[in-house]
């Protein structure tokens, strides 16, 4: 036990580190929770010394019926619905062969680790080329179709305008699938396959004497030891989700959709960019507090549904 003459050098070692946290966490924090319930709130506002500030909820009216609010809430459900169970079953895949092939691991667990060292937005710069179509709308006259429309042309295929003038609402949607999986696979692997190495070899010895199938050995003994990293990927691929932002910058680029029909794709962190560049902080933080709760809903959700189905 500390002595407590002693516990003031604790506290002296901790203050840069608490002062820190109360700076530019917690007191973030507080203005946003402030700022929401501030009727018509903005930086330039606030300079006006004798303008007062009303406490309302007029923010969080605004921005439930604000028409582009709804398109940035559809196309934030729909990405995390599609790209979380996706992305976990890859990695678990993924995890699973990795940890049985012993030549050349270490190397292909550092390929697959890459593209979570390497810059989103430089990355979807590189989806952008891969699936653009450059040279007008009409694609059949295009200069440069983009490597993946080059594949499905060699297998006899129609090319497809993924995310250029013209394109359908599902193709953007597949080619941002596309690229957010491919994005959240190396951290999932890498949490997976941490568990599947600490596993219990005596297991699948177990299953290898009673001649049990590969199949079986994976659902009946590798999904059920690995049930709490399971959880854990889905809770935080469910948060991450809800925060997509850089992809839909990096494909698309500011204009968040294709060039006739700009702000498609905006997601629900880009529609609360665009309110701050807008001078529109009150909504912003409005917007802010509305992601929160969805997102507090859904890890509430998931943690009751992993607490009956985790084996510890």
């Amino acid at each position: 036990m500390v002595d407590n003459k002693q516990q003031w050098k604790a506290w002296l070692y901790l203050a840069p580190a608490i002062v820190l946290l109360l700076l530019f966490t917690v007191w973030p924090i507080i203005n946003t929770v402030r700022m929401a319930f501030l009727e018509g709130y903005g930086n330039l506002s606030s300079l006006n010394a004798d303008k007062t500030f009303e406490f309302g909820i007029e923010n969080f009216e605004k921005v439930v019926k604000y028409k582009k609010f709804t398109t940035c809430l559809k196309n934030t459900c729909l990405l995390c619905v599609l790209t979380v169970p996706i992305s976990t079953l890859l990695a678990l895949v993924i995890a699973v062969c990795l940890n049985s092939i012993k030549p050349f691991s270490r190397l292909l667990q550092t390929i697959y680790f890459l593209p979570y060292v390497t810059n989103s937005i430089a990355i979807g710069m590189v989806f952008a080329s891969m699936f653009n179509i450059i040279g007008g709308a009409d694609i059949s006259k295009a200069v440069s179709i983009g490597i993946v429309n080059n594949v499905i042309e060699f297998f006899g295929g129609e090319r497809i305008a993924w995310i250029s003038t013209g394109s359908s609402y599902s193709a953007n949607i597949a080619v941002m699938v596309i690229y957010i999986v491919w994005n959240a696979l190396p951290f999932k692997i890498l949490i997976l396959l941490g568990g599947l190495q600490s596993v219990n070899k005596q297991y699948y010895d177990a299953a290898k004497i009673d001649g049990t199938s590969k199949w079986r050995v994976f659902w009946r003994i590798t999904v059920p030891l690995l049930s709490p990293m399971i959880a854990y990927v889905l809770i935080t691929g469910f948060i991450g989700g809800f925060k997509e932002y850089t992809a839909t910058v990096g494909v698309f680029g500011e204009k968040m959709g294709p060039a006739d029909d700009p702000g498609r794709l905006n997601t629900m962190v880009g529609f609360i960019y665009k309110q701050l560049e807008g001078d529109h902080q009150g909504l912003a933080s409005a917007a802010s507090l509305i992601l929160f709760g969805i997102i507090l809903v859904i890890t509430l959700i998931n943690l009751k549904i992993s607490s009956k189905k985790v084996q510890y």
